[in-house]
């Protein structure tokens, strides 16, 4: 498999990605949602919510990949260090300035709160919204798919 440049300006580059990570994970399957939100004292703050139907398909995979993640619905715990590792792989998508990238920048904003130490992150995944939720924090996360 042949090397991503350094940036993803076009359509084709971002493609191209995509492809990349999702050929690293044995049975990837996109989620019909999927979603970060950091965990601060009085309760859950979501970054963007990728909702069924969304377009922003390269993020889901990034996020995958950090958190090992492969098909079905799942919830996972991030360090900030895990996040910061999924802000850097998906980095490269910017230089797409046709698109908007709300996940990037929410990811960003998330990990940013005013020079504090925060280090609890949940990742979400969805693989079929009629499914009950995995846990509490999936019910979090699916109530904000109602929003």
């Amino acid at each position: 498999m042949t090397s991503l440049p350094p940036a993803w300006r076009t359509d084709g580059d971002l493609a191209a990605a995509r492809q990349h990570f999702g050929a690293r994970i044995p049975g990837w399957t996109e989620p019909a949602a999927y979603g970060v939100a950091r965990v601060d004292d009085d309760g859950l703050v979501f970054g963007h919510v990728n909702r069924p139907g969304g377009s922003h398909r390269l993020p889901a995979v990034v996020l995958a990949t950090v958190c090992r993640h492969a098909s079905g619905t799942a919830t996972y715990a991030l360090t900030a260090g895990r996040l910061r590792k999924a802000v850097d792989l998906l980095a490269p998508a910017e230089a797409a300035v046709h698109w908007e990238h709300p996940n990037l920048w929410s990811w960003r904003e998330l990990l940013g709160v005013g020079g504090e130490r925060i280090d609890r992150f949940l990742a979400f995944f969805v693989a079929d919204i009629g499914e009950p939720p995995v846990d509490e924090h999936d019910a979090a996360f699916r109530e904000r798919l109602r929003d």
